[in-house]
């Protein structure tokens, strides 16, 4: 097959919810459509249509594990990074019974999966960071796994892989995890991830197709499937291949690694301006996750999570987006009254803060014009609100 030459990327202006979703890369839409125009075979079949689908399907395997050092044939394919989550809880624990542990800051596909199956659930510290101390208490050999995520989804914190796998190691003989949805665009996975034993990564959070993950298995763990049927997956995740997605999520992941050390330096300038510009222009802005030097390091360069004293981010959000901004809070309506997120809960921010969050999230496509536009949308929103108030 001739491969097109890529689309111009379209992407819509004032968009800084790339935490949410990522606009595709014009090399993961290329992969797609030309596989979707391709005759429909099922790459478990015994013909050449078959062993030609077959072969599309190895080769983003391929390119999807060397991005972590691990074996193609571990590479498990899912349905998005939620189904990945569940099925390193779920499948780990029931190869291995006892109980899950995971951190009070994980994704709900981690949490609920936890706390599900009673088990345990670590703190964190006012920046967002595990409490390596409280994880060492909880630590016995009815733990059978500890999930722990790369990077957070609100605050952006990168947490210590390599600190918790050695408390993890001292204690007991857990499986370890972690959700990596969050960080691929940003940090070198097969680094971060090195003492993991099970990745989940989602393809539209970088610049692939939405309904498209993996779990990716970085040593013997065995795993009891979710989903059954025929088998498919080395037994470990049945059901018919996405061999687009798949193809195209791997033409993604392929040119993140290649164009990461630049879209990081230049995304992280991109986030300093508009936070430092947002906290000089307005009185009670908090910075979510930082030292109390104001320190980033320890973010990924897209995240620039915020409380406004004052602000209902519900209100917020709907002013922003009538200025052409697009983005996100860190919090949910439930039962019609808003609520503060379990992240910034964990992390001992007050409701009254709590309620004002807003999530503004760049990504490999945020230009100098967005942050423009929020630098401009943005003071003028909280100003009004606070003046209604």
């Amino acid at each position: 097959m001739s491969s097109p030459a890529p689309p111009a990327l379209s992407v819509q202006s004032g968009y800084l919810d790339h935490a949410a979703s990522t606009p595709m890369r014009p090399e993961a839409v290329a992969a797609m459509v030309e596989l979707m125009a391709a005759p429909a075979a099922n790459p478990t079949g015994a013909h050449k249509l078959a062993r030609d689908a077959r072969k599309v399907l190895d080769r983003a395997r391929q390119d999807i594990a060397a991005s972590f050092d691990a074996d193609p044939g571990n590479v498990i394919f899912t349905g998005g990074g939620t189904e990945a989550d569940n099925l390193a809880i779920f499948g780990v624990v029931g190869a291995r019974g006892g109980v899950p542990l995971c951190s009070a800051i994980e994704h709900h596909a981690v949490l609920h999966p936890v706390e599900h199956l009673g088990g345990r659930v670590v703190g964190v510290d006012a920046r967002g960071v595990i409490d390596l101390d409280a994880l060492a208490d909880q630590l016995d050999e009815s733990v059978s796994i500890v999930s722990v995520m790369l990077a957070n989804n609100e605050s952006g914190v990168v947490q210590p892989l390599a600190d918790v796998a050695s408390v993890v190691r001292e204690q007991c003989t857990a499986v370890l995890h972690t959700d990596a949805v969050q960080a691929v665009s940003w940090l070198d996975l097969a680094t971060h991830t090195a003492a993991m034993d099970l990745v989940s990564i989602s393809a539209h959070k970088f610049g692939g197709p939405q309904g498209m993950g993996a779990l990716i298995v970085r040593s013997e763990t065995d795993l009891v499937p979710v989903i059954l049927g025929g088998g498919q997956e080395r037994e470990r995740r049945s059901g018919t291949q996405n061999v687009a997605g798949a193809a195209s999520m791997a033409a993604a992941l392929v040119a993140t690694d290649a164009e990461r050390p630049a879209m990081v330096a230049r995304v992280e300038a991109l986030r300093n301006r508009l936070v430092g510009e947002l906290k000089s222009e307005l009185d009670g802005v908090h910075e979510s996750g930082v030292g109390p030097d104001g320190d980033r390091s320890h973010k990924v360069a897209g995240s620039a999570h915020l409380c406004f004293e004052g602000v209902d981010s519900e209100a917020l959000l709907f002013l922003l987006e009538r200025g052409g901004l697009f983005a996100s809070a860190a919090s949910s309506c439930a039962s019609g009254a808003q609520e503060p997120s379990h992240v910034l809960a964990a992390m001992g921010v007050p409701r009254d803060l709590a309620v004002g969050s807003l999530r503004l999230s760049l990504g490999a496509t945020t230009t100098e014009s967005d942050i423009d536009l929020a630098l401009e949308v943005i003071p003028a929103a909280v100003r009004q609100l606070r003046g209604a108030s």
